[in-house]
């Protein structure tokens, strides 16, 4: 989720389209939000020059951008200045919980932001997913997304939606073909063992339920990879590092986010497909949080309602590739985001099956980051 070049034909419109939506992005009394500046930190595609330019004409209010490549990198810079220095942040809904531990996030106001432009069932189910602590909301849905399976359907044309597996990672015939990333890829093995009866974890499940159970899984997942490490070709931690393991690496399949190859397939070559594998994609959401320290609260939350707008989450959903949050985004796409969103969930099924990441819990993450070393490391 680092910078690439992705721009697109909104770009040059979507200032004047978006000027119209300013009544919804400027709340009654808001009166502060009509100027100043917002300081905004966030994955390195996600505001991009077409979706700054629009919003500081329609509110007067001018962006500060800082970006980042990992979640990791985005809470250990916000905990390193005590929740202070930025406005706004984009932390997937998942690792709430490595926030609130230390107070880093400040609780929303729903009366500050228009909670009806977010899609009721993501906004929904984002509770259970990490967004709230001790009965406050502090994530506000933004855009969801997948991590699955990128290939080269000419050297692997029997591969297709329906059929393909994580397990096709892993067979004798792909030495050196395989990228992966290492904090997934062992999740996603978890979840393709306990498909096959070979380790039982109740759909990755097992690695949230107890210390023991996740020492358990990780344990045997990683064993299970490191017998077949020379199958990796490469790993990647950003997107440009998992685009450049398909283009430059040499690897012809692999697990990754759904922008690296709906990207590969519009932008480098038709060969490369994405889809669900059988098993059930990873399914994340990442959000929009004020932090306890944003000394622009009220411009915060305009540009919030800014991103939750149909003309925002469209332009956002056809800069990068992700699926905004907002209510009516959908309405927005040009048609080659309706074709990405087609080859990658090719009926309702592949999104059905989607396996969401639960919140983290303390021991998950400290064994996953024990068992990555251990496996990067083989």
């Amino acid at each position: 989720m680092t910078n690439i070049n992705r721009r697109t034909v909104l770009r040059g419109t979507a200032a004047t389209g978006l000027a119209l939506a300013m009544p919804a992005i400027l709340k009654a009394g808001d009166a502060l939000a009509s100027s100043g500046t917002v300081n905004v930190f966030a994955w390195g595609d996600y505001v991009q020059d077409n979706i700054k330019d629009a919003f500081e004409k329609a509110t007067g209010i001018k962006v500060n951008l800082s970006t980042y490549g990992s979640n990791d990198e985005a809470e250990n810079k916000l905990r390193a200045a005590g929740g202070k220095g930025f406005d706004v942040i984009f932390p997937s809904v998942d690792t709430g919980p490595n926030y609130y531990k230390d107070d880093l996030l400040g609780a929303i106001d729903e009366s500050k932001f228009n909670v009806d432009k977010v899609i009721p069932s993501i906004y929904r189910a984002s509770i259970n997913l990490g967004a709230t602590n001790r009965g406050k909301r502090y994530l506000i849905p933004c855009d969801w997304g997948t991590e699955a399976m990128t290939w080269d359907s000419e050297t692997s044309p029997d591969l297709k939606y329906g059929t393909i597996s994580y397990g096709d990672m892993w067979k004798s015939d792909m030495a050196g073909k395989v990228a992966v990333r290492q904090k997934s890829v062992l999740v996603s093995l978890a979840i393709y063992l306990d498909d096959i009866g070979e380790v039982k974890s109740d759909r990755a499940m097992d690695l949230y339920k107890s210390e023991d159970d996740c020492r358990r899984v990780f344990e045997a997942v990683t064993n299970y990879a490191i017998e077949r490490r020379g199958n990796i070709g490469a790993f990647w931690n950003n997107a440009t590092e998992a685009t450049a393991a398909f283009t430059d690496a040499g690897c012809s399949i692999g697990q990754t986010w759904d922008t690296t190859g709906i990207l590969l397939n519009r932008e480098t070559n038709p060969k490369w497909r994405y889809t669900m594998p059988k098993e059930g994609g990873l399914g994340w959401i990442d959000t929009m949080a004020i932090p306890s320290g944003s000394e622009n609260v009220d411009q915060a939350y305009a540009f919030v309602n800014f991103m939750l707008t149909p003309e925002a989450g469209g332009m956002f959903a056809n800069n990068t590739g992700y699926n905004s949050a907002a209510v009516d985004a959908d309405q927005h796409l040009n048609d080659a985001q309706k074709a990405a969103f087609s080859m990658a969930y090719p009926d309702a099924a592949a999104i059905d099956n989607l396996w969401w990441w639960p919140a983290q819990t303390d021991f998950f993450g400290a064994l996953r980051t024990e068992y990555v070393e251990k496996f990067t490391n083989a």
